[in-house]
C-alpha cells in the first residue's frame, strides 16, 4: 500500500494534487449538507451551532490549536523521522504553496471537515462517532500507526473542544490555525526523504 500510494504521488502533477484536495473538500460540504437536510428539522438548529464570540474562538480555537501544534512540532524534534512519514503528500500540498495559499486550503479544510463531523455527526450521533469517522475519513493514515494514533487523539481532543463550547467557530478556527501552522512548518522546513 505504501509503495503504491507513493507510485501515485509521484505521477500525479501539482495541478492535479490540488483539484482533488478541492474536490475532496466540495463533497464533504455537500453530504454536510444533505445530511443537515436529513436530521436537522429547521434551519434555525444549524445556524445555533455557530455562536460569534470572540473571546471563546481565540481563547478555545486559538489556545487548543496552538497546543497541538506545540506539541506536535516538539514530537517531530524527539520521534524518529519515520514517525511522520505520510509518504509525502503533506510535503507535495504544502512546500511550493505561497502562505496566502496555505492559510486559504486551510480555511477551506476546516469549514468542511468541521461542519459535517463537529457540526452535523457529533451534533447528532455524538463525540465518539464523529471523533472515529473523522479519523477513518483520514484513511491514508491508516497504515501509519503513529499517524493514525496522531489523527484518531487529533479527532478527539477536536471533538472535545466542541463538547465544552458548542460552538462551530471555535473548532473550525482550531483546525484551520492547525492545519496552516503544520503547512508553514512543511513549507519552511528541512525537505525529508
Amino acid at each position: 500500500m505504501k509503495n503504491r500510494q507513493k507510485d501515485i504521488l509521484e505521477e500525479i502533477t501539482d495541478r492535479e494534487l490540488i483539484f482533488h484536495l478541492y474536490l475532496t473538500q466540495i463533497i464533504l460540504f455537500v453530504i454536510s449538507v444533505v445530511l443537515a437536510w436529513l436530521f436537522f428539522d429547521h434551519y434555525s438548529e444549524i445556524t445555533a451551532l455557530f455562536k460569534w464570540d470572540f473571546k471563546e474562538i481565540v481563547l478555545f480555537g486559538g489556545g487548543a490549536g496552538v497546543l497541538v501544534v506545540l506539541i506536535d512540532s516538539i514530537l517531530m524534534k524527539i520521534l524518529p523521522q519515520s514517525y511522520y512519514n505520510d509518504g509525502g503528500l503533506n510535503e507535495k500540498i504544502f512546500r511550493g504553496r505561497s502562505v496566502l495559499h496555505i492559510a486559504f486550503i486551510s480555511l477551506v479544510v476546516a469549514i468542511s471537515e468541521e461542519i459535517l463531523f463537529r457540526g452535523v455527526i457529533q451534533t447528532n450521533f455524538g463525540w465518539i462517532v464523529s471523533s472515529v469517522v473523522f479519523a477513518l475519513i483520514h484513511f491514508r493514515y491508516l497504515f501509519h500507526w503513529y499517524l493514525f494514533l496522531n489523527i484518531v487523539a487529533l479527532s478527539f481532543f477536536i471533538g472535545y473542544i466542541y463538547v465544552i463550547t458548542e460552538n462551530l467557530f471555535v473548532t473550525i478556527f482550531m483546525h484551520f490555525l492547525i492545519d496552516f501552522l503544520l503547512g508553514v512548518i512543511i513549507k519552511y522546513g528541512k525537505k525529508h526523504e
